[in-house]
């Protein structure tokens, strides 16, 4: 496995991240036994980095997968949370969930844009003198939006930036990919932040050519290391092989590449709407007092699941 410096973090993360959210009740929701041996099988094979969120519901996992080594790994969350107390909570109860008194890097999750980011001042307050607290030792921001990318390259309290990228842009929701690419340019490079990427393979829309998407998110500069959710041991298998530079055994590559995913909506859901307010792709609409997915637009991320009341939305 190779290892790059995270900007100027001080951090020196795997090539490949653990995805933790497909893991977990938004997806898979893998027991709970099981979703930690396929954490631990990447940390066996030489992962160093594991990415998740408050909201994914996966730390449980994560807990008992790093038992007995959790000072040799770094682990990324995020929280939804814009006030100085509820991001304080969000930041004592990652900690308290997996077992340990610090986290690596704290996100601000999801930013849509740069009003956004001003909304969160409160919550990056809290989370820069958790940083001088030693509570977490890196700040950092989660965005769709090249808009986000460049506004946070330029502000000094954020250190790390977790942007969507793919060959195809799927996901970006304000310009192509190769602006997306200036922007991370910007970020990496110019000022120093330390980028880890998301969907490189656009929420599954890419599987057919995950070996090419694959070869072109690591062939970019300025991204330190690539966040891919895995649900199970051979997915970890073929990732980690490919992100070592090896040539994947094609049977296996086949096998986990031809998994079918989509968006299941459950015959009794009532049309209240929650899922499409809270899909940050606006793949969701409500027609005929029932939820309708746009399988163009939607990148599997499950996120509406949570905030289903009926819970009939799962990622399968």
């Amino acid at each position: 496995m190779l290892y790059h410096a995270l900007g100027k973090t001080g951090l020196n993360v795997s090539r490949l991240c653990f995805g933790g959210l497909t893991i977990g009740p938004l997806q898979s929701n893998r027991p709970l036994a099981e979703g930690a041996a396929v954490i631990r099988s990447a940390l066996d094979a030489g992962v160093n980095f594991i990415d998740t969120a408050e909201l994914y519901g996966t730390y449980p996992y994560i807990r008992q997968a790093i038992s007995g080594r959790k000072h040799d790994v770094i682990i990324a969350s995020k929280s939804y949370a814009y006030t100085y107390d509820d991001m304080r909570q969000s930041v004592e109860t990652a900690c308290k969930e997996i077992d340990r008194d610090y986290i690596d890097l704290f996100l601000l999750h999801e930013q849509t844009s740069r009003m956004t980011l001003k909304g969160h001042a409160d919550a990056l307050a809290y989370l820069c003198d958790a940083k001088q607290q030693g509570i977490i030792r890196a700040v950092g921001v989660s965005t769709h939006t090249i808009d986000v990318v460049k506004a946070a390259a330029l502000m000094e309290d954020i250190d790390v930036i977790h942007p969507i990228i793919n060959c195809k842009g799927i996901g970006i929701t304000d310009g192509t990919a190769e602006e997306m690419l200036a922007a991370i340019a910007l970020a990496a490079i110019d000022c120093g932040k330390g980028i880890y990427a998301m969907k490189a393979l656009g929420g599954g829309h890419l599987n057919s050519m995950a070996q090419e998407a694959f070869a072109w998110i690591l062939a970019q500069q300025g991204i330190s290391s690539i966040a891919v959710g895995m649900q199970t041991i051979d997915e970890v298998i073929l990732n980690t092989s490919i992100f070592s530079g090896q040539e994947p055994d094609k049977q296996l590559w086949n096998k986990v590449s031809n998994v079918p995913r989509k968006l299941l909506i459950e015959d009794w859901c009532i049309g209240c709407g929650e899922c499409a307010a809270h899909c940050p792709m606006k793949a969701l609409t409500i027609t005929n007092d029932k939820a309708h997915v746009d399988s163009a637009a939607c990148v599997l991320c499950g996120y509406c699941g949570a905030y289903c009341p009926e819970f009939c939305l799962k990622i399968i």
